[in-house]
C-alpha cells in the first residue's frame, strides 16, 4: 500500500553543497509545509559526526525566509532539526549503509516509506556508492512499499562514452525512471519562466526563428575564480561544468519546438529533439582560455595556475565560448554564441535573442544607426525580462534613443522568489521529471561538444591567457567577427 512517509538520505552531507544549498531548501519547504508531515532527513558522510553535532551544523545555515516571526522561526527551526540524523562511513562500504538502514528503522520504526537518495558527493564516488547502496537492500523497494528515487549532481561523465558508462553502471541499481540528474539552472525561476513567456504569450511565437531573428547569446560569467575548488574544477574545467549542461539546457529550453503537452515526457522529447539538432561543433568555433594575473596592480587575483591545487602547467580552460548552429527549418542559419568562463569582468547569467536590423529606413539619416531590438532573460543577478527598443526622445527635434521595456522580479513580484534547488527538491518529491535531465537529453547533449573536445585533447591546444577581470580572451572577439557577430 503507498506510503507518505518519506526518508531523505543525503550522501555528502557535511559537504557545502548539502549543508549550503540541499538543506536549507528542505528547511524552506518544511516552513511551507511542502513537505509530508511525516518525514525525516538522514545525513550520511565520511566526517565522523554526532546528530547533534550535524544539527548545530546545519542549524549555521537555515534562514527563515518563509517565517520571518521569530517565535515562528523558532519553533520551525526546533521541528526541522529534531527530524535530522546523521550516520557516518565510507560511500563504498556497504557495511556502512547496512548501518544506516538499522538507524534508518529505529527512527522509522518500520521499512515502509518512500526513499530519496541524494548524491552530493564526487562523482569519482558515484558508482561505488550506488553499487554499495544497492548491496545493503537499502534501495530494494517496490510501489507497495514506497517509491525510491536518487538524485545525482553534474557533472555526468567526462564526454559521450564515460557518461554512458555511468548511466549503464547507476541502471543496473537505479532505472532511469527512478534517476532525477539534477541541472540547478533548470531550478531558476526565471528559467521556468521561459517556457511560459514563449507558449503562453502568442505575440512572441511568430518572432521566434531565423526570419526575425539574428543571433542568440548565452552568457554565464563570474566575475570570481575557482574559489579553491581546484580538485574538482581542473579534472573537468568550464566546457564539462557548465557549458554541457547549464547553458545546452538553456539553449534547448530557448530554441525548442512548442511540446503538445506541458509534462515532462513532452517537454523532454523537444528538448532531446533540438540538441540532436545541433551540428557537432567544430574545433574552429570552439575558443578556449584560462584566466592570468589581474593586471594594473590590483592584488589578491591569482593566475589559475597560482591557484592551491592547481599543477604549474595546467591545460585546464577556464573560458569556453562556441558557436553552433541549429539545423531546423526554425533555426536554419542563426548563430547561437555560448559562453562560459571564470574571473571574468561581471558576474552575468543571461539569454540574449538579437532581432534583424530594421529593413525599412524611412527616417533616412535621422536615424543612421539604430541598434537591433532585443529580448533578454536574465538569469542572475536582479532575475529580469526586457525588450530593448528605439523610441524618440521628448523635444522638439527627432532624435532616438535606446530603451528598455523592463520586468525586473523583485520590483514586479512581492512574494518571495524560491531558490532552484527548493523548486526541484519539490519536484523530485512530487514525482515530476519536468526539469531533469533524461537518458537520451544527456547523450544528445554530450554528442554537441564530444568530437571538439576529444580533438582539443589530441592536438594539445593550450587555452589562451586572459587577465583576471577582463572581458575574457581576444579569441572571443575574432571568433564572434567571423560569423558576423557585433561585440
Amino acid at each position: 500500500m503507498a506510503t507518505e512517509r518519506l526518508a531523505i538520505i543525503i550522501l555528502g552531507a557535511s559537504g557545502d553543497l548539502a549543508q549550503k544549498k540541499l538543506l536549507p531548501a528542505l528547511f524552506s519547504l518544511f516552513a511551507q509545509k511542502l513537505l509530508p508531515a511525516d518525514f525525516r532527513i538522514f545525513g550520511f558522510a565520511r566526517t565522523p559526526l554526532t546528530d547533534a553535532e550535524f544539527r548545530a551544523r546545519t542549524a549555521e545555515n537555515l534562514t527563515c525566509r518563509y517565517t520571518p516571526d521569530a517565535h515562528e522561526c523558532a519553533a520551525f527551526l526546533e521541528q526541522f532539526l529534531a527530524r535530522c540524523h546523521y550516520c557516518s562511513g565510507e560511500y563504498g562500504a556497504t557495511d556502512a549503509y547496512l548501518d544506516l538502514a538499522a538507524a534508518l528503522q529505529a527512527e522509522l520504526g518500520q521499512l515502509t516509506f518512500n526513499r530519496l537518495f541524494y548524491l552530493a558527493i564526487p562523482p569519482s564516488v558515484f558508482l561505488p556508492a550506488a553499487r554499495a547502496l544497492g548491496n545493503s537492500g537499502l534501495t530494494t523497494c517496490d510501489n507497495r512499499h514506497g517509491w525510491t528515487r536518487i538524485v545525482i549532481e553534474k557533472p555526468f561523465g567526462r564526454d559521450r562514452a564515460t557518461s554512458d558508462e555511468l548511466a549503464t553502471a547507476l541502471g543496473q541499481v537505479f532505472s532511469d525512471d527512478q534517476t532525477y540528474r539534477i541541472d540547478h539552472y533548470l531550478g531558476k525561476e526565471i528559467i521556468q519562466n521561459l517556457l511560459v513567456l514563449r507558449f503562453a504569450n502568442h505575440i512572441f511565437e511568430p518572432l521566434w526563428n531565423r526570419h526575425f531573428i539574428r543571433d542568440v547569446r548565452i552568457t554565464w560569467k563570474e566575475d570570481i575564480g575557482i574559489a579553491g575548488r581546484a580538485g574538482y574544477f581542473d579534472d573537468f574545467g568550464i566546457i564539462r561544468d557548465v557549458m554541457q549542461n547549464h547553458l545546452l539546457q538553456m539553449l534547448a529550453l530557448t530554441a525548442m519546438e512548442p511540446p503538445l503537452h506541458l509534462d515532462a515526457g513532452h517537454i523532454r522529447d523537444e528538448k532531446v529533439r533540438v540538441l540532436k539538432g545541433i551540428r557537432p561543433l567544430a574545433l574552429e568555433d570552439l575558443v578556449t582560455g584560462q584566466y592570468a594575473a589581474a593586471e594594473h596592480g590590483i592584488g589578491g587575483r591569482p593566475a589559475y595556475r597560482a591557484e592551491h591545487g592547481v599543477p604549474a602547467d595546467s591545460r585546464t580552460e577556464t573560458y569556453g565560448a562556441a558557436v553552433l548552429k541549429i539545423e531546423n527549418d526554425r533555426w536554419r542559419g542563426v548563430p547561437f554564441f555560448v559562453e562560459c568562463g571564470k574571473a571574468l569582468d561581471t558576474k552575468l547569467a543571461e539569454i540574449r535573442l538579437r532581432f534583424h536590423d530594421n529593413a525599412v529606413k524611412i527616417f533616412g539619416a535621422k536615424a543612421p544607426h539604430l541598434p537591433p531590438n532585443e529580448l533578454v532573460i536574465r538569469v542572475q543577478p536582479d532575475e529580469a525580462i526586457f525588450l530593448r527598443i528605439n523610441t524618440k526622445v521628448p523635444g522638439l527635434e527627432t532624435k532616438f534613443a535606446p530603451t528598455e521595456l523592463n520586468l525586473r522580479y523583485r520590483a514586479a513580484f512581492t512574494g518571495v522568489i524560491p531558490e532552484a534547488y527548493e523548486s526541484l527538491l519539490l519536484d523530485v518529491v512530487k514525482g515530476d521529471k519536468s526539469l531533469f535531465i533524461r537518458a537520451d537529453e544527456l547523450a544528445a547533449s554530450w554528442d554537441v561538444l564530444d568530437g571538439a573536445l576529444h580533438e582539443l585533447a589530441a592536438t594539445q591546444r593550450a587555452p589562451e591567457p586572459y587577465a583576471y577581470g577582463s572581458a575574457g580572451p581576444q579569441g572571443r572577439a575574432k571568433l564572434l567577427a567571423r560569423h558576423g557577430l557585433a561585440l
